[in-house]
């Protein structure tokens, strides 16, 4: 009996020693057909250990391992030409990540991008919509870190410092609704003097 650890190194252990052993016999056949024919009973044996490799979009991922089994040695006709063994170690190019500094972290950076947004918009209907958002957003963000109830003038104040203080004047001409709303204070006060002409009646 030959032990296992004495018949060469095994190239791919998903696939194990019985896969590569008939490889290494579909290399030594001389007639091409019948190696064709070899190599095609060898990809389906291959697929059946990994049903999702039937796919056609993965079908090119079984010949890259039947080439890396057979060493590069296997001479057929190779859906998409022969693979050769520099182009599978190839790696990606490093994706630009952002590496500006997040000014707070448990808020994030799509956040601060949006207090951007809001501190450059200059049509003022829009950006009181942009400022109502980021009051909701920043309360749903602060709790997650926090499970304590959030006073709305905590969130006042971070989007105050997390726009440098550009948004600071805005915020002398809004005041807090319920449901997390920024209104202005003469919206409030004409809504009031509604109301109060309604009980008069």
């Amino acid at each position: 009996m030959e032990y296992p650890t004495l018949q060469g190194k095994l190239l791919m252990r998903d696939y194990g020693r019985n896969v590569q052993h008939m490889i290494e016999h579909a290399i030594t056949i001389q007639d091409r057909e019948e190696r064709e024919r070899c190599v095609a009973a060898i990809i389906n044996t291959m697929q059946s250990f990994f049903p999702y490799l039937r796919q056609e979009e993965s079908r090119h991922v079984v010949y890259d391992h039947l080439a890396i089994m057979s060493d590069f040695k296997l001479d057929i006709d190779w859906p998409n030409g022969m693979p050769h063994p520099e182009e599978l170690h190839l790696h990606p190019e490093p994706l630009p990540y952002n590496t500006t500094p997040i000014r707070m972290r448990h808020y994030g950076r799509i956040i601060q991008d949006m207090v951007a947004e809001a501190v450059n918009e200059p049509d003022i209907d829009r950006k009181h919509f942009l400022i109502n958002r980021l009051a909701n957003k920043l309360k749903q963000q602060y709790l997650i870190w926090n499970k304590d109830q959030v006073e709305p003038e905590r969130i006042i104040e971070d989007i105050y410092l997390l726009s440098d203080g550009q948004l600071s004047c805005g915020f002398d001409g809004f005041v807090l609704k319920h449901g997390w709303q920024l209104v202005p204070k003469d919206l409030k006060q004409a809504q009031a003097t509604t109301q109060h002409k309604k009980k008069k009646k």
